[in-house]
């Protein structure tokens, strides 16, 4: 039974959250759970709140948190127990196959990079995220694990996209934009310029600059940036999916009740499972020798949950090694 290190402190909506979502999670894909945070805490609120039935759970003691607001480097430094570390250790040691977080993404980050050190060839993660497009869906990376970053890095990150659209999405051969201020190769900053040369030069199919009104357009299947940019155009995405479900479900309303309730299902059926989020529930991080998947930190128990099943797909898998073998075949790699 694959097992899933679960960070149960992490997330703005508390452990109640993520212990719902979780236990949901091991239901529904035959999974087992260790899960990492205040045990007292945690054994309260299994045998107040929920029926953990025959469920494979095992409780592992932290005696700290990070806080979504904190500077990861400094809280990490100061609290080495903390539950997101903690986690991190747990598949590092081979005890689970894969960490689940909707804590601190800096911490998470930094955590299981301390754990599980690199990809041979890769310099930095990277956080990938699947978004909608008009044909399909299409990889963003970096979304936030590094705010600045080196032409190379992004080369890197192209060939980690390239790899998980490959095994994620089933795309034969990716390809693979550059997100810029214009499609012309000497528009953007100096890291853009740079980047375009490098993989104009190498082995992927790069087709060229993209801007950011094309990224959901459907004609490059990863996108490449930096983690800030790709954070920034994550969640003017998630926003802009917040305001079409609102602007959905007010036309819907205008149809009257009858109507509303026959049509209405289905179009948000078919919407959510688009754009939602919480459909994919974590992204993982791209480029650590070690499964990390990390959820958003307003995540709710659906997203947890969906999370949770996405570690365990991946573990049994064997993601991070069909990962690795793919970038060292590619050739495009190297330090």
């Amino acid at each position: 039974m694959i097992r899933i290190a679960v960070d149960a402190m992490g997330g703005d909506r508390g452990p109640e959250t993520i212990l719902e979502g979780a236990l949901d999670a091991a239901r529904q894909g035959g999974l087992s759970l260790s899960l990492v945070g205040d045990e007292p805490l945690l054994r309260g609120l299994l045998a107040s709140r929920f029926d953990r039935g025959p469920l494979e759970i095992v409780i592992v003691h932290a005696d700290g948190v990070i806080g979504m607001g904190e500077p990861p480097t400094a809280a990490l430094r100061r609290r080495p127990g903390a539950s997101v570390r903690v986690a991190a250790a747990e598949v590092a040691s081979g005890r689970a196959a894969a960490l689940f977080s909707a804590g601190n993404t800096g911490a998470t980050v930094m955590a299981a990079h301390a754990a599980f050190g690199m990809l041979g060839g890769a310099e930095r993660p990277a956080l990938a995220a699947i978004v909608p497009t008009r044909r399909s869906s299409a990889v963003l990376l970096d979304v936030g694990a590094n705010v600045e970053c080196r032409p190379q890095h992004l080369v890197q990150f192209a060939a980690m996209g390239a790899v998980y659209a490959h095994l994620a999405l089933g795309v034969e051969r990716p390809r693979v934009g550059l997100l810029s201020i214009g499609e012309e190769e000497t528009k953007g900053n100096e890291l853009t310029r740079e980047a375009h040369q490098l993989l104009k030069a190498g082995r992927l199919e790069f087709i060229g600059n993209i801007e950011a009104r094309q990224v959901y357009a459907g004609g490059a299947d990863v996108i490449v940036c930096d983690g800030f940019t790709g954070n920034i155009a994550l969640k003017i995405c998630e926003g802009l999916v917040e305001l079409m479900g609102e602007l959905l479900a007010d036309g819907v309303a205008r149809l009257g009740p009858e109507l509303a309730q026959a049509v209405g299902p289905a179009l948000f059926d078919g919407f959510e499972h688009r754009v939602d989020d919480a459909e994919y529930g974590a992204v993982p991080l791209l480029g650590v020798a070690g499964l990390a998947l990390i959820g958003h930190g307003r995540s709710s128990a659906r997203a947890v949950r969906q999370g949770i099943l996405a570690a365990g797909r991946f573990a049994s898998e064997g993601f991070i090694g069909r990962l690795q073998q793919e970038l060292a075949s590619a050739g495009v790699l190297h330090r």
